[in-house]
């Protein structure tokens, strides 16, 4: 894969956000669970990446884009606590891939550089969970993710459909 990643300020998180919205909708699409369900409102969505950027300005989310050229093919983020008793541990969230640029491990280096950077912001566990049965599933054990538990019901796909969710953690730093 020849997509380079780098992480997004609020600004750059605001001027991309078309763009990643394109993603996400492709993720819905293609049936991925990612906190949409269908029919997808390109507006809602929309509305949803640029309410991330206050996040991203106060630093209790870091969010990285993959690129290949100008065009955006994925991205993940990472959501840090503010509280005392969890500074240490963080979340992996929306891990997505578009369909076309999967299979190359860009999925894997996203991930990879999710779990880098929580380590270097002083994080030493992360925590995320992924449909059962799913292809980011596979991913996350492929990973080196350990398996914490299965949610029956936890989660819809974009038709609706009640899936489990398979929680993993990671010690990293």
């Amino acid at each position: 894969m020849t997509a380079g990643i780098a992480e997004l300020t609020s600004a750059e998180l605001l001027a991309c956000a078309e763009a990643l919205t394109d993603v996400l909708a492709d993720a819905v699409e293609d049936g991925a669970s990612v906190g949409f369900v269908k029919p997808l409102s390109r507006v809602q969505v929309l509305k949803w990446w640029r309410a991330r950027a206050a996040p991203v300005a106060n630093g209790v989310l870091a969010l990285w884009v993959a690129r290949d050229g100008g065009r955006v093919l994925g991205t993940v983020q990472v959501r840090f606590t503010d509280t005392a008793d969890g500074r240490h541990r963080a979340e992996v969230a929306k891990l997505i891939v578009h369909r076309d640029a999967r299979g190359a491990g860009l999925g894997r280096a996203l991930l990879e550089v999710a779990e880098q950077e929580a380590a270097k912001r002083g994080a030493t566990l992360l925590v995320l969970d992924a449909r059962a049965g799913s292809a980011a599933e596979r991913l996350c054990r492929r990973a080196g993710w350990v398996e914490a538990g299965v949610i029956p019901d936890h989660t819809a796909d974009p038709d609706g459909v009640l899936w489990p969710t398979t929680l993993f953690y990671k010690r990293v730093g």
